[in-house]
């Protein structure tokens, strides 16, 4: 199983909290290791999620889960690459189900 590489030094950014109730629907609710919370974004066509990780990251999957009748159609991972430009490194397609989904790159 692979280890997270989001630590308490990882600082996140989120497009918008639903009714910008962040105590209920925050950012803060996506990694906290309890499936009774979550992140729940406004309204809108495009939502995303930003990490800036303490150091350089090699992610090998990301694990996304959404609640059915509320998942992304599209989810682009983009990074900085050596040269600091920032890239498109995959898209994936989620399913529109409860289950913990996987990308492998």
């Amino acid at each position: 199983m692979a280890s997270s590489l989001i630590c308490c030094e990882t600082q996140s950014r989120v497009s918008s909290v639903l009714n910008r109730d962040g105590k209920r629907y925050g950012k803060k609710n996506m990694f906290d290791c309890d499936e009774e919370t979550c992140w729940n974004s406004d309204q809108g066509e495009c939502q995303w999620v930003s990490l800036d990780f303490p150091g350089p990251v090699r992610p090998s999957q990301i694990q996304v889960q959404f609640q059915g009748g509320f998942s992304a159609k599209t989810c682009r991972l983009e990074g900085c690459l050596n040269d600091g430009d920032s890239a498109v490194l995959d898209r994936f397609y989620p399913e529109d189900n409860n289950a913990l989904q996987i990308s492998f790159h």
